[in-house]
């Protein structure tokens, strides 16, 4: 089995310094480490270890370096696999990766491959949660921090917390409404990160996107709301819906959505498709 690791150097808040060492130390694969120098190069590596004919790739990095892998890999014999190194990590969470860097690079010598769902917006590939509304606008945001991590983003929320619900429209699987509504995540795993679940019910096997309909609420349950987001419940508010489709079209003014964390303008309507079992991952035996 060959692996090529493709490190981010800058990604989230450092944990990939010294991740070389622990690569060379623990695995037992024939590996290649390479590492990206600005945006879009990860995509670029990807591609070229599908040709080179590695067996699996691994994002050393956060939901961000594994979307850029994802656009490459989707459609390939070539794995994907995850050392959480970012700010969220919510994809390699899901999977079951350990939080301790040394400890996930050990999991990689003990993994089997699965075919999982991927899934696009308006063509344009993610593989975790993506959405639009305020997760959006928090993730717009956060991309321009000089200092992220978990504090710096639960400080910005709580900053943002004034911004208003917005109007949409949705059809799927023949129906059509209007929905006024604080954000609408489109779930294919479980969590943003750090075991923050907006859809604790979501499976990446399962051929179905979990779209999240938080709907407008009192300001004074937001810590209630965040302490259920939190424990894995958010799902049984009474304020959240959540529809299991394949397809969704969003009609709305707001064009600013996020992918896999990524703050992203497109263009309306929205067109999110499930594209199942169309991405190999190498994963720990037990994880989703």
């Amino acid at each position: 089995m060959r692996i090529r690791f493709i490190i981010n150097p800058v990604s989230g808040t450092g944990k990939q310094k010294g991740i070389e060492n622990h690569i060379n130390n623990h695995i037992k694969h024939d590996f290649e480490i390479v590492y990206t120098k600005s945006a879009g190069d990860a995509t670029r590596l990807s591609k070229s270890a599908i040709y080179d004919g590695f067996d699996i790739v691994v994002a050393v990095g956060g939901d961000g370096t594994v979307n850029e892998c994802v656009k490459s890999l989707i459609n390939s014999n070539t794995a994907l696999g995850v050392i959480p190194c970012g700010s969220g990590n919510g994809f390699a969470y899901h999977l079951g990766m350990k939080r301790d860097t040394k400890e996930a690079i050990k999991q990689l010598n003990n993994i089997c491959i699965e075919s999982i769902d991927s899934c696009t917006a308006n063509g344009i590939p993610f593989v975790n949660v993506s959405g639009v509304g305020f997760d959006a606008h928090i993730a717009k945001l956060f991309s321009g921090l000089k200092e992220r991590g978990f504090i710096n983003y639960i400080k910005l929320i709580l900053k943002e917390l004034s911004y208003k619900p917005r109007e949409y429209e949705i059809t799927y699987d023949g129906r059509n409404k209007k929905v006024e509504a604080f954000l609408i995540s489109f779930a294919n795993a479980s969590q943003y990160g750090n075991d923050a679940k907006i859809s604790p019910i979501a499976d990446i096997k399962d051929g179905l996107l979990d779209f999240v309909i938080v709907k407008s609420f009192p300001k004074w349950k937001i810590p209630l709301f965040l302490f259920k987001v939190a424990i894995g419940k958010v799902h049984l508010s009474k304020y959240v819906e959540i529809i299991q489709t394949e397809y969704m079209k969003i009609n709305t003014t707001d064009t600013l959505v996020h992918l896999d964390g990524e703050p992203l303008i497109t263009t309306n309507p929205l067109h999110i498709k499930l594209l199942p079992k169309t991405l190999k991952i190498a994963m720990p035996y037990g994880g989703k």
